[in-house]
């Protein structure tokens, strides 16, 4: 399990225990978190799975059923979280997390603020790049929504590295407390431009910020706001396109006039004992790849600037 120790660190346990979370994959695609419990089992399609089989195994394991199938029990990292977390909102994913990562240049010991939390899919993954000597703040206005972020920060073993709290960043601003102690701000706002102002008391000179929008007309207000205070404003739309890559057969000829550039060789015609010409049917293995049918498209709008600072 994702854990960390007195000084904040993360690391992975060497084996499974009793109430770790682990992330069982079934197959393509199809995976779901499961907290380890000795009195428990999985029942899913591939057989009956006891918990107490899981106990004492390395992450990675593949485990059978009662029926010989089998599982992979998995480490809940922050890339594996987002895929199987509950969606109280509407999350960002790993393309989006990964660029703005780097964009806000959040490094180990960096101080986040956060609005809002969400599902918690971003903020699991700050967490994990400030560790082990930095912390994420992040608010919610919904209280019970922020409860059970906090649950889950817990369950993945960040929960010492983030802090959630309650309160409405668009009507209130951030809390006085942070006033210029925080390298990077993130908003998730309907009205982002609200909090432009108090963003900019919170971070240290020469601070980040990113706003992430689904609209381009949030994007457009925003950017207005920012020009008070801000500079090098920039906005990007990150497009992920994934590829299928497997083995499978191609013919080998399809004619002298089907013969496609890169294509492999034919093999030479024979003729039969009458003379007529035969193809010869064999074909070879090769690899393809082609893109997925459901890959993701639109999800929002990454607006970056950074302090202005004081002449």
């Amino acid at each position: 399990m994702l854990c960390s120790d007195g000084k904040k660190k993360l690391s992975f346990c060497g084996s499974i225990k009793d109430g770790d979370l682990v992330i069982v994959y079934e197959k393509r695609d199809v995976m779901k978190a499961v907290k380890v419990c000795e009195t428990s089992v999985l029942q899913n399609r591939f057989g009956v799975f006891k918990h107490s089989d899981w106990i004492g195994k390395p992450f990675g394991s593949k485990v059978l059923s009662n029926k010989g199938g089998f599982v992979y029990l998995l480490a809940p990292t922050p890339e594996l979280w987002t895929l199987v977390l509950s969606h109280r909102t509407q999350i960002l994913y790993i393309a989006d997390i990964s660029f703005l990562i780097t964009y806000l240049e959040i490094v180990p010991g960096s101080l986040v603020l956060e609005s809002g939390t969400g599902s918690g899919s971003l903020t699991t993954s700050l967490a994990r790049a400030v560790a082990p000597t930095g912390h994420v703040y992040t608010f919610d206005f919904h209280q019970q929504r922020a409860a059970s972020a906090r649950e889950d920060f817990q369950s993945t073993g960040v929960g010492s590295l983030v802090t959630v709290g309650v309160r409405d960043i668009q009507g209130e601003g951030f809390p006085d407390e942070y006033s210029g102690l925080a390298d990077s701000v993130f908003l998730d706002l309907p009205q982002p431009w609200l909090a432009i102002l108090s963003a900019g008391k919170m971070l240290k000179q020469d601070g980040t910020l990113c706003s992430f929008s689904p609209c381009i007309e949030q994007v457009q207000r925003t950017c207005e706001a920012l020009k008070s205070n801000f500079r090098d404003i920039r906005t990007f739309e990150v497009l992920l396109r994934t590829f299928e890559v497997h083995e499978g057969k191609m013919d080998s000829c399809q004619g002298d006039e089907g013969l496609s550039v890169g294509s492999p060789p034919c093999k030479r015609r024979q003729r039969s004992s009458e003379g007529s010409i035969v193809q010869d049917s064999s074909s070879s293995p090769t690899i393809k790849a082609r893109p997925c049918a459901d890959a993701r498209g639109h999800t929002g709008y990454l607006t970056f600037s950074r302090l202005k600072c004081l002449s």
